[in-house]
């Protein structure tokens, strides 16, 4: 009876001690920046701009602001087939975005460049992915100064498939002494771990959690540590003049391309390919400060 009790009691002080904590941690930190997607038909453009065409990794969607839209409460990035005219296609350059007379696929990709950036912080994103062959979603940053990769980046959240087989990242880049050229960190986890651990995860929103000190970088999957970046070892080579990226303020990115160079086969029956998001928000310290334009 008397170890019982002593059980209890021992059950009782450690619940009320990591609350504590928890109501101590919450308490350090302010909501700097959010977007809940809670009302009007489409992304607040004064938050959000769109890219548009064929931008980076070869591949097969065109990005244009029509495929974001919000529904219920959610930012939907929406894979569609379709035939768009390519206005810059000129067969004989060698550039892959000239070379295809039309886009067979269009998504969309939003980012916050102008309008907001933070340096340092709590970033955590609510999401459903469609983890199909074909789809590429990401959560991610990049650096407001330079040019990539010497400005940094890190990607909070990508799905897509390697060697056949999907998996989840959780990555950071940055420059070495060759333009154009990163050194990565990278975490890759195969989709069958979190399959294992519930089988109807693709079916379900999930929260990545993206940690930011000056010190580190680590990057949660429903509160699962993905990733661990030590910021000693993220330093720019001679094209970056030697600087720390992660040092510098980052903006927001949210897409979901088509195919390329990672997204693997895309099959006709994934679409119309879903990419919701419920939410985006930023934390930071209360003695941190923001950037805003």
């Amino acid at each position: 009876m008397n170890r019982l009790f002593f059980t209890l009691l021992w059950m009782a002080f450690a619940s009320a001690a990591t609350l504590a904590q928890q109501t101590a941690d919450t308490a350090a930190w302010q909501l700097m920046w959010h977007d809940e997607f809670d009302s009007g038909s489409t992304f607040n453009p004064t938050r959000w701009q769109a890219e548009r065409g064929f931008v980076r990794n070869e591949e097969d969607q065109w990005y244009q602001a029509d495929n974001a839209y919000i529904l219920n409460g959610l930012l939907i990035i929406e894979g569609r087939i379709d035939s768009i005219p390519n206005p810059h296609y000129t067969p004989h350059r060698n550039d892959w975005r000239s070379q295809r007379p039309y886009a067979r696929y269009s998504a969309a990709s939003i980012n916050t460049r102008g309008s907001f950036s933070f340096q340092y912080g709590r970033m955590e994103v609510r999401a459903r992915i469609p983890a199909v062959n074909g789809a590429w979603p990401a959560i991610w940053t990049l650096g407001t100064q330079g040019e990539w990769p010497s400005n940094g980046e890190c990607d909070v959240m990508e799905f897509y498939h390697i060697n056949g087989v999907p998996h989840i990242l959780a990555n950071a880049a940055w420059g070495n002494d060759r333009r154009y050229s990163a050194v990565w960190n990278s975490a890759k986890i195969p989709y069958q771990h979190f399959l294992d651990q519930d089988p109807g995860w693709g079916e379900k929103f999930h929260v990545w959690l993206m940690d930011w000190t000056a010190d580190y970088i680590r990057i949660y999957l429903d509160g699962e540590l993905l990733n661990d970046i030590d910021l000693r070892q993220t330093v720019n080579g001679s094209i970056g003049a030697h600087t720390n990226p992660f040092h510098a303020p980052h903006y927001i990115l949210l897409n979901l391309a088509i195919g390329g160079i990672n997204g693997g086969v895309i099959q006709p029956e994934a679409f119309p390919m879903r990419y919701e998001i419920d939410y985006v928000r930023v934390w930071q310290k209360k003695e941190g400060a923001g950037h805003t334009k």
